[in-house]
């Protein structure tokens, strides 16, 4: 038996058995990644896909994703590598890429316009050693890495990671932790997770506003409130210009039963949020 430190579940792993993750293991008494260098879904994106609108604007991203999350989101649109019996028994289609490949691939399309890559599709963070390796990597070639993150991950995988990260996204999915428990998270270690990446690299935050659940007015300016006050190492306030996209929920998953966000709604929040903050951008409008 061994305990994994990647997040706040503190999953205890006995030999060849997984995580709630489903992508950590232990082999030899050690937890390690299961997922390592397994790529299941591989694309060139436009940045702004990720979403970053203000991180080198108008470039493509060489965007890959591997398998396994350990957060449980009955909405997921990814469910199918994130979370399920396909990932717990290996089931999922995915081919073996080194990081030394995955840069060279990456290399390969900078003519096409791609900047370096970004981790993303399940949650990258399960499988840290794999983005820190590939990361490390790419800047020693010249290339910029970005994080697509539920930010649910302890200070200490942080920190393995933050001298190769140049962006990320982060899921900030409401403000209470009623919400967190909902999706099988920990509001505390995500709030935590977002003020030190603020000091390290550019940030773009997400909140996915799902009816009934996160969607009234008190909790964005909650929101907005909160992001306006954050600050780097400095000291300095940056909060008041960290993007916030306010993205619309569709029906997935487990829960098809709810209506799509109205847009009206999208649009309401946006403007409370910008009361506090300078970029505020809607999605799936």
């Amino acid at each position: 038996m061994a305990k994994c430190e990647v997040c706040f579940r503190h999953c205890e792993i006995k030999e060849g058995m997984y995580g709630i993750c489903h992508a950590r293991t232990v082999r030899n008494g050690k937890v390690v990644s299961a997922n390592y260098a397994k790529v299941t879904s591989i694309g060139l994106d436009p940045i702004e896909k990720k979403p970053l609108n203000r991180f080198f604007p108008g470039s493509l991203i060489l965007s890959v994703g591997s398998y396994g999350c350990n957060l449980r989101c009955p909405f997921c649109q990814n469910y199918d590598i994130s979370w399920g019996d396909n990932v717990l028994n290996d089931n999922n289609d995915f081919r073996e890429i080194s990081p030394e490949e995955l840069v060279e691939t990456a290399l390969r399309y900078k003519p096409a316009g791609n900047i370096g890559i970004a981790f993303t599709y399940n949650e990258p963070l399960v499988g840290y050693e794999y983005v820190r390796d590939c990361a490390k990597l790419a800047h020693e070639n010249g290339l910029k890495n970005v994080l697509v993150s539920n930010g649910t991950a302890s200070l200490k995988i942080y920190d393995e990671i933050a001298p190769f990260i140049d962006a990320m996204n982060i899921d900030l999915k409401s403000f209470t932790k009623e919400y967190y428990d909902f999706i099988g998270g920990d509001f505390e270690m995500t709030k935590a997770f977002i003020s030190e990446a603020v000091k390290n690299c550019h940030v773009e935050l997400t909140t996915l506003i799902v009816p009934g659940r996160n969607d009234s007015e008190e909790e964005m300016r909650e929101i907005s409130s909160w992001i306006s006050g954050l600050t780097d190492s400095d000291g300095n306030n940056v909060g008041i210009n960290i993007p916030l996209h306010i993205s619309r929920f569709f029906p997935r998953f487990h829960m098809q039963d709810k209506n799509p966000t109205d847009v009206s709604l999208i649009y309401r929040l946006a403007d409370i949020a910008s009361e506090k903050l300078r970029f505020v951008y809607t999605g799936n409008c």
